[in-house]
């Protein structure tokens, strides 16, 4: 493990280890507070976030591109304060901190035993929304993480989600689109998160009117095993409780190949996407590159002709 693998497994070890202590009002405003200092150092993670933000908002000015990432960062900041806290939140705080619309989909869905797929993008905080719904619904899930270096830090998630109540697998190796099948034929439930994949796999779709790859897991699962499909948007409010949104299903096609069928569905979810991230921006945290013409380093809508990172 390199020096810089141990620092930030120890970090997020400390955040586990402290946060979660601090009385809550504190933790909210120590959130604020690293939000805005990273903001006003504006390094490449905020400029991106600011880069994205200009997609979403094609109109804004620079100044409102600085308020939308200023906010953003503390919207991001907030997801790690609870994500920090929620181990140690009673089963009453997690039950009072969601409050999802339109949740007839899900339930529905589940009584009908043919296996769901939640499709998420990433709004807000998606694992407080799973923890609700292992707590308020009593209803386990599976989900995929993606392998982190160091391993230690990649374990410390694995068993922070586990301890919510999810089933979490590998995201490489191979086995977990196999695993998660087996969960929806069985009438399970399977949460991902689905709004950036830049792999060759990677399905391409229009994301508010340019092109990005997303990824064609739900899809697929949908087809394979004939799951219901749901769209989630997350978004804050100046409220402790964070609201949420259960979309319509996304339908499998009736005619055409597996592609062609794949790519409606995720474009449907991409759509889907776009409704929620449009209405509240700065709840998604995407500091990565997502569409492909910023990975050409030479163009960055926010500041033309000038590299990101």
């Amino acid at each position: 493990m390199t020096v810089q693998e141990r620092l930030t497994d120890g970090l997020y070890g400390l955040g586990w280890g402290t946060v979660k202590k601090l009385p809550e009002p504190v933790a909210a405003r120590l959130g604020r507070t690293v939000a805005d200092l990273a903001w006003r150092q504006r390094g490449k993670g905020v400029r991106r976030l600011e880069g994205n933000y200009a997609r979403v908002v094609p109109d804004a000015t620079p100044e409102r591109l600085a308020e939308l990432s200023r906010a953003g960062m503390r919207s991001y900041l907030r997801y790690w304060m609870e994500s920090f806290r929620l181990p140690a939140w009673s089963a009453e705080r997690i039950r009072a901190g969601f409050d999802p619309k339109d949740l007839h989909h899900l339930t529905d869905g589940l009584a009908a035993g043919k296996g769901v797929v939640l499709a998420l993008p990433h709004l807000a905080n998606w694992d407080l929304a799973g923890a609700w719904v292992t707590t308020e619904l009593k209803t386990p899930f599976t989900t995929v993480a993606e392998r982190l270096k160091p391993e230690t830090l990649y374990d410390r998630f694995v068993a922070y989600r586990e301890g919510l109540g999810m089933e979490v697998l590998p995201h490489s190796g191979g086995s977990a689109f196999g695993t998660l099948a087996r969960r929806l034929r069985d009438g399970g439930l399977v949460c991902l998160v689905a709004d950036r994949d830049l792999s060759a796999s990677g399905v391409e779709v229009t994301f508010f009117g340019e092109t990005a790859r997303m990824p064609a897991g739900p899809a697929l699962l949908a087809q394979q095993t004939g799951a219901l499909v749901l769209p989630v948007t997350l978004w804050y409010d100046d409220s402790p409780v964070m609201r949420g949104r259960v979309h319509p299903p996304v339908d499998v096609p009736g005619t055409g190949t597996r592609a062609q069928k794949t790519s409606v569905m995720t474009q449907a979810l991409a759509d889907a996407f776009a409704t929620g991230i449009a209405e509240h921006p700065e709840d998604w945290h995407m500091l990565q590159r997502l569409w492909l013409a910023d990975l050409d380093p030479g163009r960055d809508p926010a500041h033309p002709g000038k590299a990101t990172a």
